[in-house]
């Protein structure tokens, strides 16, 4: 499986998580105030949620158009998110034939798969790395691989590492 491939299906997994987390309140009201300063009792609208389904949709819509035109392929027809990233991650295998274009389809799927797991809650995954850090020679090298960086995590270092 190619780094776009990985990419996209992590965000097509994600994506179905974002919409159920702008799904209406089931009627469960905040217990931490009360009165009518708390607005009614009402869990309120995550905006951070909403931003992030609008930043993903957009960007999966304009990916699907831009590779599709690169590609010399006529344009797709609408369809729901998760139908465009699996139509996206078929066509993978011609991008990778476009080295540009393949670092751009990784870079935005890393993206916003990335914005997606912030919004639903997801910790960033840290991978540990075998070798010592070329500024303090700890043990501490980490990979954070939705940003695509090596960090020393030493307290007193905290060195991005040149992979």
């Amino acid at each position: 499986m190619s780094d776009a491939e990985l990419w996209l299906h992590t965000l097509a997994e994600r994506f179905p998580l974002l919409l159920a987390e702008l799904a209406p309140s089931t009627g469960r009201t905040l217990r931490e105030r009360s009165g009518p300063a708390s607005g009614g009792g009402r869990a309120p609208v995550r905006l951070y949620v909403s931003d992030a389904l609008r930043d993903i949709t957009d960007g999966v819509v304009e990916l699907e158009e831009a590779v599709r035109e690169r590609l010399g392929l006529r344009p797709a027809r609408p369809a729901p998110v998760v139908v465009r990233l699996r139509r996206l991650a078929d066509l993978a295998g011609r991008v990778a034939e476009l080295p540009d274009l393949d670092a751009h389809l990784v870079s935005e799927a890393r993206r916003m798969a990335a914005r997606c797991g912030r919004a639903v809650g997801d910790p960033e995954q840290l991978v540990r790395i075998a070798g010592r850090c070329p500024a303090c020679d700890s043990v501490s090298l980490r990979a954070l691989p939705e940003r695509a960086v090596v960090m020393c995590v030493n307290p007193v270092c905290r060195q991005e590492v040149r992979a």
